[in-house]
Protein backbone atom coordinates (compact mmCIF):
# COMPACT_ATOMS: atom_id res chain seq x y z
CA UNK A 1 0.00 0.00 0.00
CA UNK A 2 1.41 3.55 -0.91
CA UNK A 3 -0.15 6.90 0.66
CA UNK A 4 0.96 10.29 -0.77
CA UNK A 5 0.17 12.94 1.97
CA UNK A 6 0.07 16.64 0.74
CA UNK A 7 0.50 19.40 3.32
CA UNK A 8 0.61 22.70 3.54
CA UNK A 9 3.10 25.37 5.56
CA UNK A 10 0.38 27.46 7.39
CA UNK A 11 1.61 30.18 10.40
CA UNK A 12 1.28 28.30 13.82
CA UNK A 13 -1.96 28.39 15.62
CA UNK A 14 -2.46 31.43 18.08
CA UNK A 15 -0.05 33.76 16.39
CA UNK A 16 -1.65 37.39 15.81
CA UNK A 17 -1.76 37.70 12.27
CA UNK A 18 -0.35 40.70 10.42
CA UNK A 19 -0.53 42.24 6.97
CA UNK A 20 1.87 43.75 4.87
CA UNK A 21 1.30 47.39 3.69
CA UNK A 22 -0.17 46.77 0.70
CA UNK A 23 -2.27 44.30 1.94
CA UNK A 24 -1.17 41.44 -0.44
CA UNK A 25 0.78 38.81 2.15
CA UNK A 26 0.73 38.04 4.96
CA UNK A 27 3.85 39.58 7.08
CA UNK A 28 5.62 36.65 8.30
CA UNK A 29 8.64 38.07 9.89
CA UNK A 30 7.77 36.98 13.87
CA UNK A 31 5.39 34.03 12.77
CA UNK A 32 6.33 30.77 13.56
CA UNK A 33 5.06 27.72 11.25
CA UNK A 34 3.70 24.56 11.39
CA UNK A 35 1.90 21.98 9.23
CA UNK A 36 -1.86 22.46 9.45
CA UNK A 37 -3.78 20.30 12.12
CA UNK A 38 -6.00 18.38 9.41
CA UNK A 39 -2.42 17.79 8.07
CA UNK A 40 -1.02 16.18 10.81
CA UNK A 41 -3.88 13.95 11.35
CA UNK A 42 -3.49 12.81 7.58
CA UNK A 43 1.03 12.57 8.12
CA UNK A 44 -0.55 9.76 10.98
CA UNK A 45 -2.79 8.08 9.04
CA UNK A 46 -0.25 7.35 6.40
CA UNK A 47 1.93 5.98 8.64
CA UNK A 48 -0.39 3.89 10.33
CA UNK A 49 -1.53 2.93 7.27
CA UNK A 50 2.18 1.35 6.00
CA UNK A 51 2.54 0.20 9.41
CA UNK A 52 -0.28 -2.00 8.88
CA UNK A 53 -0.39 -3.03 5.50
CA UNK A 54 2.97 -2.62 4.51
CA UNK A 55 4.14 -0.18 1.05
CA UNK A 56 5.70 3.14 1.58
CA UNK A 57 4.70 6.87 2.15
CA UNK A 58 5.25 10.10 0.63
CA UNK A 59 5.14 13.42 1.89
CA UNK A 60 4.77 15.98 -0.58
CA UNK A 61 4.23 20.05 0.23
CA UNK A 62 3.87 23.18 -1.88
CA UNK A 63 5.68 26.46 -0.58
CA UNK A 64 8.59 28.19 -0.15
CA UNK A 65 12.01 26.65 0.70
CA UNK A 66 11.41 26.96 4.71
CA UNK A 67 8.46 24.67 4.08
CA UNK A 68 11.19 21.96 4.03
CA UNK A 69 11.09 21.90 7.68
CA UNK A 70 7.12 20.53 7.55
CA UNK A 71 8.81 17.82 4.93
CA UNK A 72 11.20 16.97 7.63
CA UNK A 73 8.26 17.16 10.50
CA UNK A 74 6.50 14.51 8.32
CA UNK A 75 9.37 12.52 8.34
CA UNK A 76 10.15 12.70 11.81
CA UNK A 77 6.53 11.15 12.76
CA UNK A 78 7.41 8.05 10.27
CA UNK A 79 6.92 9.16 6.66
CA UNK A 80 9.24 7.46 4.64
CA UNK A 81 10.10 9.92 1.48
CA UNK A 82 9.36 13.62 1.08
CA UNK A 83 9.27 15.54 -1.89
CA UNK A 84 8.95 19.44 -1.83
CA UNK A 85 7.68 21.74 -4.85
CA UNK A 86 9.31 24.80 -4.04
CA UNK A 87 7.62 28.03 -5.03
CA UNK A 88 9.24 31.90 -4.11
CA UNK A 89 5.89 32.85 -3.32
CA UNK A 90 4.42 32.17 -0.09
CA UNK A 91 1.29 30.37 -1.33
CA UNK A 92 -0.38 29.94 -4.90
CA UNK A 93 -4.09 29.89 -5.25
CA UNK A 94 -5.90 26.46 -5.44
CA UNK A 95 -6.03 25.54 -9.05
CA UNK A 96 -1.87 26.63 -9.76
CA UNK A 97 -1.26 24.59 -6.35
CA UNK A 98 -3.69 21.57 -7.46
CA UNK A 99 -1.79 21.92 -11.06
CA UNK A 100 1.45 21.79 -9.53
CA UNK A 101 0.24 18.59 -7.55
CA UNK A 102 -0.63 16.63 -10.04
CA UNK A 103 2.46 17.26 -12.21
CA UNK A 104 4.22 16.28 -9.67
CA UNK A 105 2.28 12.86 -9.30
CA UNK A 106 2.38 12.25 -12.97
CA UNK A 107 5.99 12.67 -13.23
CA UNK A 108 6.71 9.90 -10.09
CA UNK A 109 4.06 7.83 -11.85
CA UNK A 110 5.83 7.82 -14.92
CA UNK A 111 9.43 7.16 -13.01
CA UNK A 112 7.68 4.50 -11.42
CA UNK A 113 6.33 5.52 -8.15
CA UNK A 114 2.39 5.50 -8.02
CA UNK A 115 0.28 5.82 -4.85
CA UNK A 116 -2.93 3.46 -4.19
CA UNK A 117 -3.78 6.30 -1.81
CA UNK A 118 -3.70 10.23 -1.82
CA UNK A 119 -4.55 12.27 1.46
CA UNK A 120 -4.88 15.38 1.98
CA UNK A 121 -6.22 17.84 5.00
CA UNK A 122 -9.86 18.86 4.57
CA UNK A 123 -9.02 22.38 4.38
CA UNK A 124 -6.01 25.22 5.06
CA UNK A 125 -6.17 26.82 8.40
CA UNK A 126 -5.13 30.16 6.71
CA UNK A 127 -6.93 30.24 3.44
CA UNK A 128 -9.51 27.26 3.86
CA UNK A 129 -10.32 27.09 0.32
CA UNK A 130 -11.49 23.27 0.59
CA UNK A 131 -10.61 22.79 -3.45
CA UNK A 132 -7.23 21.16 -3.67
CA UNK A 133 -7.75 17.58 -2.81
CA UNK A 134 -10.86 17.31 -5.08
CA UNK A 135 -9.22 19.82 -8.16
CA UNK A 136 -6.12 16.99 -8.02
CA UNK A 137 -8.34 14.04 -7.77
CA UNK A 138 -10.78 15.39 -10.41
CA UNK A 139 -7.48 15.95 -12.67
CA UNK A 140 -6.14 12.12 -11.54
CA UNK A 141 -9.75 10.77 -12.39
CA UNK A 142 -9.85 9.25 -8.66
CA UNK A 143 -12.65 9.02 -6.59
CA UNK A 144 -12.22 11.56 -3.61
CA UNK A 145 -14.30 12.31 -0.27
CA UNK A 146 -13.78 15.11 2.20
CA UNK A 147 -14.75 15.54 5.73
CA UNK A 148 -13.52 12.34 6.83
CA UNK A 149 -12.93 10.99 9.98
CA UNK A 150 -12.56 7.56 9.75
CA UNK A 151 -11.08 5.06 7.05
CA UNK A 152 -11.11 1.25 6.80
CA UNK A 153 -9.70 -1.06 4.28
CA UNK A 154 -12.34 -4.16 2.70
CA UNK A 155 -11.76 -6.31 -0.12
CA UNK A 156 -10.67 -4.02 -3.25
CA UNK A 157 -10.87 -0.27 -1.76
CA UNK A 158 -11.20 2.13 1.14
CA UNK A 159 -14.69 2.47 3.56
CA UNK A 160 -14.49 5.69 4.86
CA UNK A 161 -16.87 7.71 7.46
CA UNK A 162 -17.90 11.35 7.23
CA UNK A 163 -19.69 12.35 10.48
CA UNK A 164 -23.12 14.36 9.84
CA UNK A 165 -26.10 15.72 12.22
CA UNK A 166 -27.33 12.83 12.81
CA UNK A 167 -24.85 9.98 12.34
CA UNK A 168 -22.02 8.81 10.03
CA UNK A 169 -22.05 8.95 6.30
CA UNK A 170 -20.55 5.70 4.85
CA UNK A 171 -18.42 5.28 1.28
CA UNK A 172 -16.54 2.77 -0.19
CA UNK A 173 -13.79 3.66 -2.88
CA UNK A 174 -12.25 1.73 -5.10
CA UNK A 175 -8.35 2.27 -4.99
CA UNK A 176 -6.65 4.09 -6.48
CA UNK A 177 -8.71 7.31 -4.27
CA UNK A 178 -8.05 10.53 -2.46
CA UNK A 179 -9.59 11.06 0.51
CA UNK A 180 -9.29 14.50 2.44
CA UNK A 181 -9.24 14.01 6.65
CA UNK A 182 -10.48 16.10 9.35
CA UNK A 183 -8.57 16.92 12.63
CA UNK A 184 -9.77 13.95 15.05
CA UNK A 185 -9.39 11.21 12.81
CA UNK A 186 -6.52 10.17 14.94
CA UNK A 187 -4.12 11.37 17.65
CA UNK A 188 -1.18 12.27 15.93
CA UNK A 189 2.49 11.16 17.86
CA UNK A 190 4.82 13.21 18.59
CA UNK A 191 8.21 12.64 16.97
CA UNK A 192 11.02 10.75 19.05
CA UNK A 193 14.32 11.76 19.02
CA UNK A 194 14.85 8.58 16.55
CA UNK A 195 12.57 9.85 14.15
CA UNK A 196 14.25 13.56 14.20
CA UNK A 197 17.67 12.11 13.81
CA UNK A 198 16.46 10.06 10.24
CA UNK A 199 14.41 13.49 9.05
CA UNK A 200 17.88 15.91 9.59
CA UNK A 201 19.61 13.24 7.39
CA UNK A 202 17.05 12.27 4.73
CA UNK A 203 16.87 13.09 1.32
CA UNK A 204 14.13 15.57 -0.13
CA UNK A 205 13.28 15.45 -3.40
CA UNK A 206 13.07 19.17 -4.40
CA UNK A 207 10.66 20.02 -7.61
CA UNK A 208 10.48 23.75 -9.51
CA UNK A 209 7.01 24.13 -10.74
CA UNK A 210 6.02 26.89 -12.66
CA UNK A 211 2.64 28.78 -12.09
CA UNK A 212 -0.56 27.50 -14.48
CA UNK A 213 -2.42 30.78 -15.65
CA UNK A 214 -5.85 31.66 -14.82
CA UNK A 215 -7.11 30.76 -11.54
CA UNK A 216 -8.28 33.07 -8.49
CA UNK A 217 -7.14 37.04 -8.56
CA UNK A 218 -6.55 38.12 -5.25
CA UNK A 219 -7.36 41.73 -4.65
CA UNK A 220 -6.64 42.25 -1.62
CA UNK A 221 -6.45 41.23 1.91
CA UNK A 222 -8.69 42.43 4.66
CA UNK A 223 -8.56 41.85 8.38
CA UNK A 224 -11.42 40.69 10.71
CA UNK A 225 -12.44 43.42 12.84
CA UNK A 226 -11.46 42.54 16.69
CA UNK A 227 -14.02 41.38 18.79
CA UNK A 228 -13.09 43.24 22.60
CA UNK A 229 -15.01 42.21 25.60
CA UNK A 230 -14.76 43.99 28.88
CA UNK A 231 -15.87 43.88 32.27
CA UNK A 232 -17.58 46.31 34.14
CA UNK A 233 -18.05 46.11 37.81
CA UNK A 234 -21.48 47.15 38.86
CA UNK A 235 -20.77 47.61 42.34
CA UNK A 236 -20.16 45.67 45.43
CA UNK A 237 -22.70 44.02 48.05
CA UNK A 238 -26.60 45.56 48.83
CA UNK A 239 -25.16 49.12 46.70
CA UNK A 240 -25.29 47.13 43.37
CA UNK A 241 -29.18 46.02 43.54
CA UNK A 242 -29.98 48.86 41.53
CA UNK A 243 -27.43 48.91 38.89
CA UNK A 244 -28.48 44.51 38.73
CA UNK A 245 -32.28 45.28 37.98
CA UNK A 246 -31.54 47.86 35.17
CA UNK A 247 -29.39 45.42 33.68
CA UNK A 248 -31.49 42.87 33.87
CA UNK A 249 -34.80 44.96 33.00
CA UNK A 250 -32.47 46.01 30.49
CA UNK A 251 -32.12 42.26 29.07
CA UNK A 252 -35.92 41.52 29.23
CA UNK A 253 -35.41 38.74 32.10
CA UNK A 254 -37.44 40.65 34.41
Amino acid sequence: MDVLVCIKRVPAPGARINLTADEQRIDTRHLGFTMSPHDECAVEEAVRIVGEHGGSSTVLSLGPSEADEQVRQAISMGIDNGVLLEISETDWDPQATATAITEAITTLASEGTTFDLILFGNESPDAGNYQVGIRVAHALGVPIVAGIKGVEFVDGGIRVRRQVDDGNELYELPLPAAVAVKEGLNLPRYPAIKGRMRARKATVRTFAPQASPGGLRKLRLKQPREQKTETVVLGHGPEAASAVADLFEELGVM
